[in-house]
């Protein structure tokens, strides 16, 4: 029978990470980076962890000990961090072809393949060349089921002594670690199931691996039941190497202020329209259907209002400018003035596999024309930077657009943003 070997591999406080591939002051300096409109902190690195910087704090309630303590906070800056993901993706499949990214962080790899202490050698390989080549460190941890590989992950992150590997297939360092890991660390025991399992007395993940299986599967689900025998090192949860067809592809934004005007609202369902197209051509697919969504505050006393509208396309479609006729359609259906909106935008719904499709007689859109302009936007956009060419409806001046103050140049994607040297 074949043994099941995977790693995991993990990036270390990822977005700080990538920002200091480019940013050498900050190196061993509290760093922290926020989320969307610089709300909350979503990344720290470990010197604003030991400062007492809370995971998903306001930034509001930490602005204060972050001046204090001279802390860098950042934007998020989405644009980098998806490229450097790829780029340590790629770097992972140099390892092997079965490959599984779980996150824009995180993947599993299956080395099955490899015996013994090759194993081993392999993990501190991956580990030094995804720094060699993406500048990004990462941990990684090797186990016989994905669950225990992932908890080797975590504890490579944490122990100075692993040095970023932590091999889980023998025994005694599977006992060791399950028996110092509580049961809420372990992957897919989430709080209220922890808290379940608490009540119950299985406070560590080495009492849940001595738990009755069978048992926990009819109080709670055949999820709890997997988990527990990939805590004994049987293998439940293969590697997901095809990736399930999309069904809808979304591009949602909170304003960077309130936004109370129609026309700043037409520039914005445009704008997000465009970003939804580009998904889906990236993918080889079209959208049968779009809704267009918009939505005040739900906080601060004033009036509350919440709408969509979804319109049909007579044709599968990826082309931009008929998606931005339908968004602005919708938005028509659903604006009421005297509304300060704090969100839009719109999804496509319906997706399947772009072919030639069958058009009606009176079919406005020449689809043949419409595909060969989309094809020549993309590429320049591609090897020029992001909007190089742009639809006027999104607009120009965008004042609505999401709030980033700390925001660190895009300097893998765009190239008015290259990172500058001199001598």
């Amino acid at each position: 029978m074949r043994r099941h070997v995977f790693a995991c591999v993990d990036c270390n406080n990822f977005y700080v990470s990538c920002e200091r591939v480019f940013d050498a002051k900050l190196s061993r300096r509290a760093v922290v980076v926020l989320s969307n409109n610089d709300g909350c902190v979503i990344s720290r690195s470990e010197e604003a962890k030991a400062l007492g910087v809370r995971m998903g704090a306001p930034y509001f309630r930490v602005r204060a000990l972050c001046e204090r303590e001279g802390v860098a906070v950042l934007s998020s800056n989405y644009a980098l961090y998806g490229d450097l993901s790829r780029r340590v993706m790629e770097t992972l499949a140099e390892f092997t072809p079965e490959l599984d990214p779980y996150s824009i962080d995180e993947a599993f790899l299956n080395l099955s393949h490899l015996e013994g202490d090759s194993l081993a050698e392999l993990a501190r390989e991956v580990r030094a060349r995804v720094l060699r080549w993406t500048g990004v460190p990462v941990a990684v941890g090797v186990a016989p089921t994905k669950t225990l590989a992932k908890l080797g992950a975590t504890l490579a992150k944490r122990s100075a002594k692993a040095r970023g590997v932590v091999n889980l297939l023998d025994a005694r360092h599977a006992d060791s670690a399950l028996a110092r890991t509580a049961v809420g660390d372990v992957w897919n025991v989430g709080p209220r199931l922890a808290r379940r399992l608490t009540g119950a007395g299985i406070e560590t993940a080495a009492q849940l691996r001595g738990a009755d299986a069978r048992a926990w599967r009819r109080r709670t689900s055949v999820a709890l039941e997997r988990v527990i025998m990939e805590l004994r090192g049987v293998s439940c949860l293969p590697l997901s190497l095809c990736q399930p067809a999309r069904k809808s592809a979304v591009c949602s934004r909170s304003f960077g202020r309130p936004v109370e005007s129609l026309a700043e609202l037409r520039e914005a369902v445009a704008y997000y329209a465009t970003r939804a197209a580009e998904k889906i051509r990236r993918a080889g697919l079209a959208a049968g259907a779009l809704v267009v969504f918009v939505s005040t505050s739900r906080f601060g006393g004033e009036p509350q209002y919440s709408n969509s509208a979804a319109l049909p396309l007579g044709v599968p479609s990826s082309f931009t400018p008929e998606l931005i006729r339908c968004a602005r359609l919708g938005l028509g259906r659903i604006f009421r003035d005297g509304l300060r909106y704090k969100k839009a935008g719109v999804m496509l719904l319906d997706l399947a596999p772009a072919a030639p499709a069958q058009v009606g007689m009176f079919d406005e859109v020449d689809r043949g024309r419409a595909e060969r302009l989309m094809r020549v936007v993309d590429a320049v956009n591609a090897r020029m930077g992001a909007e190089t060419l742009r639809f006027a409806a999104s607009g120009y001046g965008r004042e609505w657009k999401m709030l980033r103050e700390h925001c660190s140049p895009r300097y893998t994607t765009n190239w008015d943003e290259l990172l500058l040297l001199r001598s």
